[in-house]
This record gives C-alpha cells, structure tokens and sequence, in this order.
C-alpha cells in the first residue's frame, strides 16, 4: 500500500509553519522527520491523524484522501503524541479494554504483537504509578487496537530508559515486517537506523537527510 502526503500547508496567523510538505513511503517502511523544537513536527502529525485541521493539502492512503474522510483514519492509523491519552485513574489493563475486546487483547498480550511491548508485568497498576516507559508502551498498544496500516509517533523513546527503548523497538521492528508503515519524529540518533528514509523540516519544508553516523553534523544541520 501507498501513502502520500501531498503540499500539506499550516499557518498560525502570519507565522507559516508548514509551506508545502510532501512526501511518499511504501509499507513495510518507516519515514523519519527530524527537526528542532518549534519546526513543526508535531503539527504535522497532528493534522495526518486528524487533531488538526490544515489550511490545504491532501493525505493519501492507497486511493483515499484521509483528509477528506476524516471517519476512515481512527481504523487505518494510530497515533501515539507526545503527551499520553491514558486515562490516569484506571489500570494499564483498564486502559487497554477502552480500545480492545476481552479475548482478542488476551491473545495478543499472550503470543501477539503486544506481548513485545512487555505490558503484561503491569496490567493491574494504575496508570497514574506507571513510569514514563510503562506509559509510553502502554500508550502505543491502545493505538494499535484497530491493526491499523500507519502508526505516527511523537518522539516515542523521549527520556525513556534503554529497557523500554529496546521494548519499542522491538514491536516498531516487528511492525515495519508486518507490512506497517511508521512515521516517527524524533531528537534520539538510537532510532535512526530504524527509518529507511529521513527528512529534515526546516522552514514549512522537508529535505531529504541521509544519515551517516555523524551526531555532530545532524545537529549543525538542525539549526
């Protein structure tokens, strides 16, 4: 399956903050928007997952412009954003059945994709004791509850510890060869290899980035 984004634009009064943002992935490929604070990372993923309305554009997967069906993308995207929707006075386990049926998330917690993300150590806790890594899991695993086609995550690993870093990765990984396509902002170097295309947002507009290890010159090429 395609998907392309197409000359999304967003401006905040005079303030341009996407100009003309275009892009094209495949499945099974995760796309990496790197930028400094402020570049508008998170406005774009927030218009893709349908938070935010853009001033023009278009948002296709497969032959839908999502944007303009704005219904069709809680079944074919999930997105994790920066702050978590968890409800903090229910459980993990209690969040978790807000998006899934009983007996599928059973499975899936058992011997399914979810059981990558480690959550079943903590099903009872409430969320309001889960650490930031607990939470971060917790928030991906209530995306997904639709299998959806695009998974779009706000700087997921962000202070997080290696553990659940690599827990991350592991479900990101397994989801990219499920045929899933990613779309990540992110500031950790630790998730570059999983992209196999970055793009640097820099004034409304993305440039290609390839990576090559060089910390130094990704962050001059930042500023």
């Amino acid at each position: 399956m395609t998907m392309e984004v197409r000359g999304i634009r967003k401006a905040y009064g005079k303030k341009q903050v996407l100009a003309d943002v275009s892009f094209l992935t495949e499945s099974g490929q995760c796309v990496g928007i790197l930028g400094g604070n402020g570049s508008g990372k998170s406005t774009l993923f927030s218009i893709l997952s349908g938070v935010r309305r853009a001033d023009g554009g278009s948002f296709f997967y497969g032959e839908t412009d999502l944007l303009r069906y704005l219904g069709r993308i809680p079944d074919l995207l999930g997105y994790v954003p920066q702050t978590d929707p968890l409800m903090e006075e229910l459980s993990a386990w209690d969040n978790l059945r807000m998006w899934h049926d009983k007996g599928t998330l059973n499975r899936e917690l058992a011997e399914g994709s979810l059981a990558l993300l480690g959550i079943d150590a903590f099903l009872k806790t409430p969320v309001r004791r889960l650490s930031g890594g607990m939470r971060k899991r917790l928030s991906i695993a209530c995306a997904v509850a639709s299998r959806p086609g695009i998974l779009i995550l706000d700087e997921p690993s962000a202070a997080l510890d290696l553990v659940c870093k690599e827990s991350i990765l592991r479900y990101l990984t397994a989801y990219k060869e499920a045929g899933g396509i990613i779309l990540l902002a992110t500031h950790d170097v630790q998730d570059l290899p999983l992209c196999d295309v970055c793009y640097l947002l820099k004034e409304g507009r993305l440039h290609p980035y390839g990576y090559d290890g060089d910390y130094h010159k990704l962050a001059e090429a930042l500023l």
